[in-house]
């Protein structure tokens, strides 16, 4: 049998032994050399180690937008002062008047002689780091070796964030032994911590499937070290994910149904719990939980939108009973769209806001709870997260039979490829900031179409002054030369339409992500089936890491899958 078939193991346990080595942890702080100084107020000034170090967190992203930002300064100050000896406290006041120009440099400087080690150096760099991944990377489940995911406890610095998040600057506080739980089984060889180090505690939990665990400081969230998305239990759950949104394909006209009539219900929890469910399966919006007060960023899902996140337009652009949404959604990505509703939906909407301050609750009869629970008795094992699985796969299956069309070289079904992917992001609001390099990327692309363009006219000269030749000579070598001058005018026309393809590609991609569905939401089998049905290898789609992870689908799925 297959290694994604062995024996079932009883519910709720998830391996029988499980052997590791622990985290890895990041090596300690090396002190500056003496003669990269930080200044304040224009004079050098000496650190402690551990105010130093912090500095170098800044210095580090003197070049990045988050050090223009004043909430990221401000809460990089604040952390910073707190890790002051009193002596420095009194000095410096003002990050203004702080100077991390020369760190910066240094660390600069430091990168661009990584970059140009010689080739025997980097290799050797390669070896010492291949060795720490053979020796912490990986561990023993159930007598398989399998690759772990993240086995290097994340190193302090400056946390980021995505969005304009509130927190961003605060300092990330290196995790020692003393923070990290330890997952074994109990007759396995517990890892060791480091010397003169314990671990928080050693701990033989089969039910789940997390090898080490710790809180970090920011959020208060608890990291996980897990196995690599391209081991068994990841890939089974993986293929389980899809296999119950596959599931949801033959219920959803009755959900629909359902929803719809409820709509119309006397109940107003009912309404509500119907009206948000037609946001859930037609935006792809995500549920939304309940939040702990002012623990993290003001986002929002479907069930905790507030009246000021929504305008009603009777009549807008030509379109009925439209919805305009606007609020930040998970991550703090901002959802802007303006939708077209059923009048039943919009009635509702008008109802649902009645006599309501705008930072009052759209569903305030609706709990993510409520709804869950009558999404599991709709159908075992459904949730909101279920329907987005569903709609993206769907929507990617379609598009794909839409766009493609087998004529086309194997750019040109890439490009459809490529655009049924983005039609599925666009659903599911998966957005990115315009890469820093992208006009100087699309600019040299330019210059090179410019370039072979110039080429296609003088190799259409050619193929002319060649013609005319034979015209005039008729000889069977002015014909030879003829063919030889037109298959060169093909080859280069080839190659200026595949640029061509790669600009468009490129544009409608700049502030697209396609990243997530592809790993998260799209059904692997899909894209594999289309692979092997229009002859694209299936690198083209899945680099190195996600063919391993995907490894499960591409073993099961031939050209004839249908999601």
């Amino acid at each position: 049998c297959s290694r994604w078939e062995e024996e079932k193991k009883e519910d709720g346990v998830k391996w029988m032994q499980l052997e590791h080595r622990g985290p890895y942890f990041v090596p300690p702080y090396e002190p500056l050399p003496t003669d990269v100084r930080f200044y304040y107020d224009g004079k050098p000034l000496k650190l402690s180690l551990a105010t130093e170090e912090i500095a170098t967190f800044y210095a580090k992203m003197l070049d990045h937008d988050y050090t223009t930002k004043q909430i990221f300064q401000n809460n990089f100050f604040h952390d910073w002062k707190k890790e002051m000896t009193s002596e420095e406290q009194e000095i410096i006041k003002d990050l203004d008047k702080c100077d991390f120009r020369e760190i910066h440099k240094y660390f600069v400087d430091k990168n661009e002689a990584r970059k140009a080690l010689p080739k025997e150096e980097k290799q050797k760099l390669k070896e010492e780091a291949d060795k720490i991944q053979e020796e912490y990377g990986y561990c023993i489940l159930d007598g398989h070796r399998e690759k772990i995911g993240n086995f290097k406890t994340e190193p302090p610095g400056l946390f980021r964030g995505r969005g304009e998040h509130p927190k961003m600057g605060m300092l990330k506080k290196r995790i020692m032994p003393e923070d990290v739980t330890i997952n074994c089984s109990r007759d396995s060889k517990i890892p060791e911590p480091p010397e003169g180090h314990k671990w928080k505690e050693v701990r033989f939990d089969n039910t789940v499937t997390w090898l080490a665990s710790w809180t970090e400081n920011i959020q208060n969230s608890l990291k996980y070290i897990m196995l690599n998305p391209s081991s068994k239990l990841k890939g089974e759950k993986d293929w389980q994910k899809y296999e119950v949104a596959r599931r949801l394909k033959d219920v959803v006209h009755t959900i629909r149904a359902q929803y719809r009539k409820d709509w119309k219900s006397k109940e107003i929890k009912k309404q509500q719990r119907a009206v948000a469910l037609y946001f859930i399966d037609k935006l792809a919006l995500r549920a939304g939980n309940e939040k702990e007060e002012g623990e993290t960023a003001d986002t929002v899902g479907c069930c905790s939108l507030r009246v000021e996140h929504i305008q009603l337009h009777p009549q807008l652009d030509g379109q009925e009973h439209v919805v305009e949404f606007d609020f930040l959604g998970k991550d703090s990505i901002r959802y802007y769209n303006k939708v077209s509703v059923e009048k039943p939906v919009f009635k509702n909407l008008q109802l649902f806001m009645k006599n309501k301050e705008p930072t009052d609750d759209l569903f305030d009869h609706l709990t993510t709870n409520f709804l869950n629970k009558h999404l599991q008795d709709l159908m075992d094992g459904l949730t909101a997260k279920v329907f987005r699985t569903y709609n993206a796969s769907i929507t990617l299956q379609e598009q794909l039979k839409a766009l493609t069309n087998p004529e086309d070289n194997v750019a040109g079904k890439l490009l459809s490829y490529n655009r049924a992917n983005r039609a599925v992001a666009i659903l599911c609001n998966h957005q990115r900031s315009i890469p820093k390099t992208f006009a100087r990327s699309m600019q040299v692309l330019q210059e090179k179409i410019d370039v072979k363009k110039k080429q296609v006219e003088e190799a259409q000269e050619e193929v002319k002054k060649a013609e005319d030749e034979f015209k005039d000579t008729k000889d069977a070598k002015a014909e030879l030369n003829v063919e030889k001058k037109k298959k060169l005018l093909q080859r280069l026309e080839e190659q200026l339409a595949k640029m061509n393809i790669q600009a468009t590609d490129k544009e409608e991609n700049k502030q697209i992500a396609l990243g997530t569905s592809k790993l998260n939401y799209l059904d692997p089998r899909i894209s594999v089936a289309w692979c092997k049905k229009f002859g694209i290898p299936i690198e083209r789609i899945y680099n190195k890491t996600q063919r391993e992870k995907f490894a499960w689908a591409i073993d099961m799925a031939d050209e004839d899958f249908e999601f």
